[in-house]
């Protein structure tokens, strides 16, 4: 069913959300207590790898990794059966929120590099037994509510006329609309790589994405009436997510800079060190600034300026407009040793920026 340009306005969006908002009180208790607990990150990036190889929607992937993590959090699974386990997953989400058409196949999972590498290699049988199993697990209810469930809804209204960008008013409101979503999406996914997520409602994992993004692109207010209204959080509720997710993305940004030294260096280019400060989570989110400023500009700056800490962006947020494409498949052969090979996040700043990103016009 195709959607109506403004369908948040109606309200069969309203009720939708309103819905969501009340199952989500309902969900499972998770206790983080899986004698595997130190392999999901990696089989989280397994489902981000396959569903993006089948162009899966997010709500399908965040819905199959809130399976895996229910259920590695009651069962005690060997890692061979986690592997089934997370592939499970995958294709009940898939078949919960996806068309038909789009539900991988067992024979193109099977012809997939990464399976071939993990010697793995899956029977309808056995899949069958293991999606059985999960959906007796959850008493066949997979109406989960994910923050991939909420995100559009706030997206909807998280960019305005009347912001401000860098202390002026924006001269192009699409542009700006289209990367605050990639950023959220960004954002989404890091809160899919760690479990610490979980004890976060849904509803608010997705206002801190928006909410991260804002901060990223420099919108003021950061976190306006309209959105504190739509999605009942005050910004001080969404500063404890927020920070987890702003201290991860200056962690890939610092990854991505110290990947791009190195590879200047190995091509005999001359490394010049960062000029300006970088501001730290902690500073950013404690700045004056921060809160509903309506300040005017500072003359000494150039209309592109930017802190250098927040110069670059990951993967996910400035992919095309069809999807990020993993380049860490091959991650998935290595052995599973925690420590040293369990692939980062599935969403790396470097993977296909070397550069650090455009900012856009304001």
């Amino acid at each position: 069913m195709e959607l109506e340009d403004q369908w948040w306005k109606g309200q069969l969006a309203a009720d939708m959300y309103q819905a969501l908002r009340y199952k989500e009180l309902k969900l499972p208790s998770y206790k983080g207590q899986s004698p595997q607990l130190n392999l999901r990150r990696y089989f989280a990036d397994l489902i981000a790898i396959v569903s993006n190889r089948f162009r899966l929607c997010p709500a399908a992937r965040h819905l199959a990794v809130y399976l895996l993590d229910l259920f590695m959090d009651r069962y005690d699974v060997t890692v061979q059966q986690l592997h089934m386990v997370s592939l499970s997953c995958l294709l009940l989400a898939s078949k919960f929120e996806e068309r038909e058409d789009r539900v991988p196949k067992l024979e193109t999972l099977n012809s997939l590099a990464c399976m071939s590498s993990m010697n793995l290699v899956l029977t309808k049988q056995g899949l069958l037994h293991m999606e059985l199993l999960l959906l007796e697990t959850f008493q066949w209810n997979l109406y989960l509510p994910t923050a991939a469930h909420f995100i559009e809804y706030y997206l909807s209204i998280a960019v305005h006329e009347g912001d401000l960008h860098d202390g002026w008013p924006m001269t192009c409101l699409e542009k700006t609309k289209i990367y605050l979503a990639k950023y959220a999406d960004y954002f989404l996914e890091v809160s899919l790589q760690d479990h610490v997520f979980l004890c976060f409602a849904p509803s608010l994992v997705a206002a801190a994405c928006a909410s991260a993004s804002r901060l990223i692109l420099h919108l003021s207010p950061t976190w306006p009436p309209r959105l504190q209204r739509l999605t009942g959080y005050t910004w001080d509720n969404l500063v404890p997510c927020a920070e987890k997710l702003l201290i991860a993305h200056d962690s890939d940004v610092k990854e991505a800079s110290k990947q791009k030294c190195q590879q200047q260096q190995q091509q005999g280019q001359t490394v010049y060190p960062s000029s300006g400060q970088t501001v730290t989570v902690s500073q950013y989110l404690q700045r004056p600034s921060v809160e509903y400023p309506q300040q005017a500009p500072q003359p000494g700056l150039a209309p592109n300026h930017r802190p250098s800490s927040y110069l670059s962006c990951s993967t996910a947020s400035l992919q095309a407009a069809n999807g990020p494409q993993h380049g860490n498949t091959q991650a998935i052969s290595a052995s599973l040793d925690p420590k040293t090979n369990i692939p980062n996040r599935a969403y790396q700043v470097s993977m296909h920026y070397p550069c650090a990103a455009p900012c856009f016009d304001r």
